[in-house]
Parts: C-alpha cells; sequence; structure tokens
C-alpha cells in the first residue's frame, strides 16, 4: 500500500489549521495505512516502521492500553472522537496528543479511520476557537453578522435570525434593507461600507433601527464591525456585531433626563416659572405635550386644604407642536376636572395614574364635548397623571400625554415622571412659601412706609426707596413728609442699623414715634432727643430678648421742619450724613448742622439750627447707602451726588431719577432712603398778622378785624365761625396765658386761624357741668374746627385752628344743635 505523506489539515488560510497537525489513516483492523511527514516529525517514526502494522504496537505503551481501548471504543461507537491520549515517542518517551478521528467510507477499501493529531495545547486552543466562533453563530445573545464585500449577507446567528424574524438559513444573499427600514438600513450600510473602504472599526456606535415587521417600535443597537481579510490582505467581507440596548438607553435617558430636572426645576423662587421648567423638561424629554395645574390657593401663595379638591389654574402648558397647545386649555384659566377623569382622580386619591390606553372621562365629553372631540382627533393615545404632594399636602397635578410617540406610556416613564413631580413639588412649594413670606414683607413695608406723599403747599416732593434684601423688600431705611401747623412741614430721613425684617420692624416703632413726636409740634432737638431715649429703650428689650434675635442697637436720623411763610428751616441731625442744598441759581452745598451722635447712645444733647431758604431751593435727604458703597468711600459718594445736582435745570423727579441713576447704577448693598424736596413760599397777601394788648377788649378786637380780613378775601361765609374760634381763642389767652397777644390768618387750602401768648402753660378741654358758668371754649372749637392743635416756641406758645374753605355756616353743631341758631 502507498504511504499517503500529504498532510489533512485545512489550509493555512483556515482560521482553525493546526501550526503542527499531524495525520494518520488507520484500517478497521486497526493497522496503519497513512502516515504523514508531520506525524513522522511529531513522532519520530518514519513511514516504514508504522504502515502495515498495528497502530497499538508500534504507538501505545502497554501502560497505556486501557485508555487508548476506550478512546477506539468510543470512536467506533460515535463513528467519531476528539480527545487526547499518551503516545510513545521513537525514542520511548510518553507524548500526550490531541486527537480528532472520524470514520471515512472507501468503495474499495471499505471503513477507514481519519486522525489528526496535535500536541494537546495547540489542539485544545483549535477546539477552543472553533467552539467560540460556533458559539457565536449558534448560542451567543449577541447579534453576528458576515457580509460580503457587496454587502449581502454570507451568515447570521440565531440572535439575529430573532431580531429580523426572519430563519436564520434564510438569510444568505439578502441585504440589511428586506429586514429593517430603508432610511435605517441606509444608515447601517453606509457604516459598514466605510469599514469595508477604510478598514476602521465601528466600535459600539448606537444608532435607531425599525424592523420592516414592526415599524412603529423604534429600538436602539449598538453595533460594531472590522473588516474581515485573508492572509495576503484580500478583502473577504464585513462581520458585524449588533446588541439591542434600547433598554440600556432609556435607562440612561431617563438619568440624564432626571439630572436635567435637577438642574432645570427650581432656578427661582417664582411659582410660574417653575411650573414652565417643569413643562420644559418634560417635553419633549418623555411627553409630546404636558400641562401643570395649581389648586387656586397655591397660586395665591397661600397653604392649599388638607383635601384637595375645588378648581385648579392652568400654570404651563406645553407641547411638541402648535395644534396640540390650540386644544389644550391655556395658561391662568381656572379649569375644573371631571370627577371619573384621571386627574381628578389622581388628586383626591394623591398617587399617579397610569393610562397606557387613554380613556376620554365622559364627564369631560358632557362638559367640554368639542375639545374632547379635538383631543382624540390629535391622536393621543396615553396619558400619565402625577400629584404634586410637599409635606403632606396636595399643591397640584402635572399631566403628560403621548400621541406622535407611538410607544405607550410604562411604568419606567410613570417613574421618571414621579421624579419629576416629586423635585417640581418641592420647589413650587417653596416658591410658595416665599411668595406668603415676600407679600407679607411687602404689607409690611407698604404699612410702614408712606404710601403716597400728599401735596403740600410748603414743599414739591420726589423720593425713592431701594432695601438692600430684595428678598424681603424691605429694610431699616424710612423718609416722612408729615404735615405741621401753621402750613409746615417736617422731613424726616432715618437709617436703623441692619436690615431685613428685623431691622424694619424697628424702622416701623421710630417712624410711629417720630409721628406722634412731630404731631406734639416739638422742636428737632428735643424730637432726636426723646427718638434717643426710645432707641435705648429698644436696645435694653432685645438683650432681654431671645437670644437668636438680630439685635438692632442704633439709628441714625435727619429732623427738619420747614416754614413756608418765614422760609426759615430748622434741622437737627443725629449721626446722619449732611443734606445737600441747592440754591435757585443751581449752587450745591452741604451746610455745616452740628453732627450729634447716633440714636441709641444716650446721654449726649442734640442741636438745631437754622437756615434761610430761598424760593425753589432744593432740599435732598438721604441715608448713607445712596453714597457710600464697596468700591465707594463717602467722600467720593458725596462728589458724585454733587454733580448730578449742579446739572442743569430739570423738573424734581427728573432730577431724583439722575441721582439713582448715577449713584446706584446697580442693587445697592445697603439700604437706600432719597427724599428731594423743592422749597415753596406763601404769599404774602395770603397772611395778616396783628399784634394786641392782653386787656379785656382784646376779643372784640380781633372779632373785629378777623371779619374784614375774611370779607377782603371773599370769604364772608366763613366770618361767623371764625369769629368765634377768633373769640374763644384770644379770650383763653387773655385769662390764662400773658401779653402781648398775636393774631394771625393764614389762607390756603384751609383756612387757619392762630392765637399766640407768652405763656407756657397748656390747654385742655374739659367737661363743663350745666351749672358752670365757663370752662366750654375749647370745646367749641374743637366741635367747629377741623383739626386744633398747640405748639410750643422758646418765648410762649401758639394755639391753632384749622376750617376747611369749603365749609358752610354753622355746618357742625354740638349735640346735633346749630351753632348759629344757638348764637
Amino acid at each position: 500500500m502507498d504511504t499517503p505523506v500529504t498532510t489533512f489539515s485545512e489550509g493555512p488560510d483556515d482560521p482553525f489549521a493546526l501550526r503542527r497537525a499531524a495525520s494518520a489513516v488507520l484500517d478497521d483492523q486497526g493497522r496503519v495505512v497513512g502516515w504523514s511527514e508531520l506525524a513522522e516529525s511529531l513522532l519520530g517514526y518514519p513511514p516504514e516502521e508504522v504502515l502495515g502494522r498495528p497502530a497499538g504496537d508500534v504507538l501505545v505503551d502497554p501502560r497505556d492500553e486501557g485508555v487508548v481501548r476506550e478512546a477506539a471504543a468510543a470512536c467506533v461507537r460515535d463513528r467519531g472522537w476528539f480527545g487526547i491520549v499518551p503516545v510513545r515517542h521513537r525514542d520511548g518517551s510518553r507524548v500526550e496528543l490531541g486527537f480528532r478521528a472520524r470514520a471515512v467510507v472507501r468503495t474499495e477499501a471499505g471503513l477507514e479511520w481519519f486522525l489528526v493529531g496535535a500536541p494537546a495545547e495547540e489542539v485544545l486552543q483549535w477546539e477552543t476557537d472553533r467552539s467560540a466562533i460556533e458559539g457565536m453563530f449558534r448560542r451567543a445573545p449577541i447579534g453576528f453578522t458576515l457580509f460580503a464585500p457587496d454587502l449581502s449577507i454570507l451568515r447570521v446567528n440565531k440572535a439575529i435570525a430573532r431580531f429580523g424574524g426572519v430563519p436564520a438559513d434564510q438569510y444568505r444573499g439578502l441585504r440589511t434593507g428586506d429586514f429593517i427600514v430603508r432610511k435605517d438600513a441606509e444608515t447601517v450600510e453606509s457604516g459598514l461600507r466605510r469599514v469595508l473602504e477604510t478598514g476602521d472599526p465601528l466600535i459600539f456606535t448606537e444608532q435607531t433601527c425599525r424592523l420592516r415587521h414592526d415599524p412603529e417600535r423604534e429600538l436602539i443597537v449598538s453595533v460594531s464591525a472590522f473588516r474581515m481579510e485573508d492572509s495576503s490582505g484580500r478583502t473577504l467581507g464585513v462581520a458585524q456585531m449588533v446588541e439591542d440596548v434600547t433598554d440600556r438607553y432609556q435607562a440612561r435617558r431617563r438619568l440624564a433626563l432626571l439630572n436635567e430636572a435637577s438642574a432645570s426645576i427650581g432656578t427661582s423662587l417664582d411659582v410660574a416659572r417653575t411650573t414652565r421648567e417643569l413643562a420644559e423638561v418634560a417635553v419633549p424629554g418623555i411627553a409630546d405635550c404636558v400641562s401643570v395645574d395649581l389648586l387656586e390657593p397655591v397660586t395665591r401663595g397661600e397653604e392649599p386644604a388638607r383635601e384637595a379638591s375645588g378648581p385648579v389654574c392652568r400654570m404651563a402648558v406645553r407641547a411638541v407642536s402648535p395644534e396640540a397647545l390650540r386644544v389644550m386649555y391655556p395658561v391662568d384659566q381656572v379649569v375644573h376636572f371631571p370627577a371619573d377623569s384621571a386627574r381628578a382622580r389622581s388628586l383626591a386619591q394623591r398617587r399617579p395614574i397610569l393610562e397606557p390606553e387613554l380613556r376620554i372621562p365622559v364627564g369631560w365629553q358632557s362638559v367640554d364635548p368639542q375639545r374632547a372631540e379635538s383631543f382624540l382627533d390629535l391622536g393621543v393615545h396615553s396619558l400619565i397623571a402625577v400629584p404634586l404632594v410637599a409635606r403632606g399636602l396636595v399643591l397640584g397635578v402635572v399631566s403628560l400625554w403621548r400621541w406622535r410617540q407611538p410607544e405607550p406610556f410604562e411604568e419606567d416613564d410613570l417613574t421618571l415622571a414621579e421624579e419629576f413631580a416629586s423635585r417640581a413639588a418641592v420647589c413650587i412649594d417653596n416658591a410658595r412659601r416665599y411668595t406668603q413670606q415676600h407679600q407679607a414683607a411687602l404689607a409690611l413695608q407698604r404699612s410702614l412706609l408712606p404710601r403716597e406723599m400728599p401735596d403740600h403747599p410748603a414743599v414739591e416732593i420726589a423720593h425713592r426707596y431701594l432695601p438692600a434684601d430684595v428678598t424681603a423688600g424691605v429694610g431699616g431705611d424710612w423718609f416722612d413728609v408729615i404735615p405741621l401747623s401753621g402750613l409746615r412741614v417736617a422731613l424726616v430721613v432715618g437709617d436703623v442699623v441692619g436690615h431685613g425684617i428685623h431691622a424694619a420692624a424697628t424702622m416701623g416703632r421710630l417712624r410711629t414715634a417720630v409721628h406722634t413726636l412731630a404731631n406734639l409740634d416739638l422742636p428737632p432737638d428735643e424730637v432726636l432727643s426723646h427718638l434717643d431715649d426710645l432707641v435705648d429703650r429698644l436696645a435694653t428689650e432685645q438683650e432681654q430678648g431671645h437670644e437668636s434675635s438680630p439685635q438692632i442697637v442704633g439709628a441714625t436720623c435727619l429732623y427738619a421742619v420747614y416754614d413756608p411763610i418765614s422760609r426759615r428751616c430748622a434741622l437737627a441731625r443725629a449721626g446722619h450724613p449732611l443734606p445737600a442744598m441747592v440754591t435757585p441759581d443751581g449752587q450745591v452745598d452741604f451746610p455745616d448742622l452740628p453732627a450729634g451722635p447716633p440714636l441709641g447712645l444716650g446721654g449726649l444733647p442734640f442741636e438745631t439750627a437754622e437756615l434761610e431758604l430761598a424760593e425753589g431751593s432744593l432740599l435732598t435727604l438721604y441715608t448713607d447707602g445712596l453714597v457710600r458703597g464697596r468700591r465707594r468711600d463717602l467722600d467720593e459718594g458725596l462728589a458724585r451726588l454733587r454733580g448730578v445736582l449742579s446739572g442743569p435745570a430739570r423738573s424734581l423727579e427728573a432730577t431724583c431719577k439722575a441721582v439713582e441713576g448715577t449713584l446706584l447704577p446697580h442693587q445697592p448693598n445697603d439700604d437706600v432712603a432719597l427724599l428731594m424736596v423743592r422749597t415753596q413760599v406763601l404769599a404774602e397777601h395770603a397772611v395778616a398778622t396783628w399784634e394786641m394788648p392782653a386787656e379785656p377788649t382784646a376779643a372784640a378786637h380781633a372779632r373785629s378785624v378777623a371779619t374784614s380780613q375774611l370779607t377782603e378775601w371773599g370769604l364772608e361765609e366763613m366770618v361767623f365761625t371764625t369769629e368765634l374760634i377768633v373769640s374763644e381763642l384770644i379770650t383763653n389767652a387773655y385769662r390764662y396765658g400773658g401779653g402781648p397777644l398775636r393774631l394771625r390768618l393764614i389762607r390756603d387750602r384751609n383756612l387757619i386761624c392762630e392765637v399766640s401768648d407768652t405763656s407756657s402753660t397748656s390747654p385742655h378741654l374739659r367737661q363743663a357741668r350745666s351749672t358752670d358758668e365757663g370752662g366750654r371754649g375749647l370745646f367749641l372749637v374743637a366741635q367747629i374746627a377741623e383739626r386744633w392743635g398747640t405748639r410750643y416756641v422758646h418765648d410762649g406758645k401758639t394755639i391753632w385752628a384749622e376750617q376747611p374753605l369749603s365749609a358752610t355756616p354753622g355746618s357742625r353743631g354740638i349735640g346735633g344743635v346749630n351753632l348759629a341758631a344757638g348764637w
């Protein structure tokens, strides 16, 4: 028999070929009938020593006969075998070889056994490689496809067969577009063609994929591909691996949306803006349309009831298309949800509701059939309703719909929507509580500061108030314009140490005290002395109060009184910046007033200074926040103020705006109060004054001159009441005061009657008994006059009474009795 010497390996281009594969052929008697050169090289036996002899006699060591006999029996039984057996080398040593045996039927020779053997480690590696490749096609969960150079399919594994819905043996010759929709197939083939042309692999490239048998379902697949080449570099095609990563992609996308929600929702303390931010994150993130509705008390900053009921207010709505917005209720509309709707149930039950297949509630169809029909025509097919709950309170509900995205909402979407709603609810509740506190602060501010400056004949007024704490909206600075008797006016600017609510509360107490002291017509230095005592008492109270409360321990104040008749202005300051005075010709000056200590130090005196102001002078009072800043000292601030005030003549409001724009281009870091007044002078013909001795005839003389003056002014209808007032006041001054006496009548919006004497005795009202002969004078004056009072000066006192010019004779009575009739 010829000895075969040709190796039976599969050639060098076969990836499964062994580098040292020996081959042999045994006949049905176990004799060696074929022997390769590699067999000789591997075991040392030349062909002539083994051919024709039983393999067991030559190649098997007696010690291993049992192992070899079992392998031979298995091979006969299974008509093939693979394993490792020990073989005797020609030098007597034992060599472990890996063998693969299979039966071969030859017509002329009967049954033969073809054996391929190699060193055990090489055979194991060979079998491992072959098993891995076969596993890729039979058992791998990741899709594997081999493409020819023309991108037709050569072979697919079972995962691709399941993916495409076609049996694996039917893919050969097909193209990607035969089981993937055309647009996605073009994307896939474009990537594979690039791999073929450049040799650059694709590595975990994610792309969308829709199958032809289920085009509505969008999958996300991860694609990797490499070019196949033989040992000579010839291109054989492309190997592609495909993994369905839709779930992983959706999870990653949901996590990204959550991160976006954390960064985007709640960027401000504004309820409406927070609801819009929620809507912007949800669309198109997880829904095609979203609406955010809040219970009406929440929109006002109020705390909602424990039981969520009643109408809601539409706060935000967002959709991927304009036609959806036309179907939705608009922002700011009050909406009543039908009791059987998902949103009503979500609010009432405080739980999220998922409707993968949307059911239009009967109640909605009956209440708004046209809108319900339009909603269905839009193609909406899925709904999620999630209540907005914070601190155990239901604030509202967020609703999400889908119609463009074909997939209905699922449980993962519901979980994501709950996360959105939970984060948004906390932010909305914080914004609501801020709104509530801010409104309270604004109410406090409105109650503490003058709402509108009244028109006053003595001055023209412009003002600004800018708190440093924009959140609270109120601070410790204040200003005031207080009408006084005799057409005089008190101008006040003060600054409490600190900012915010606590400083504002202290400011309110000081402002109230200033009003009380001003009504007593005390001179400026005495007003500041009383304020000093008050601040000292407040500081003592705070020291005894709660330790965590901010300590307000001081304040500054400037108090001025301007008289439009004498053009005199009396000023006193307690540690406050100097006022700026601008003459009618534009000269700016900061008059040197006695400084005085800040309020609250106690024990130190204050001084009043007097200035004579020309008509049309501009007086500017301010707190130090206007002229002092982080990057600006006091001198620089005063220089800027001087510069803007010395500019061209303009209206008072324009001047005030210019001061604000120049010195406060940005939000101040300290509270700022600014009060600007332009002085006016009462015409000489509107004032009449008489000096008269303190004698019994003074009352009659006073009545006479008053009657003549009223007649000259054209106020004859006021003669009767004015005679009564003048007579009573002059009589009291004669009886209880000291001479000489002075009568002054002032005609403006009111008719003012003033009687001055040298006594400091304080007049007071009393209820006269029916048997008393006197004691009714001031009572009559109080009934006739609109206002009356007493003010003290250094050389005595002045009692004054005001009557409106529109008053009719005897229009006011005492106990229902007409005064004219009684007189």
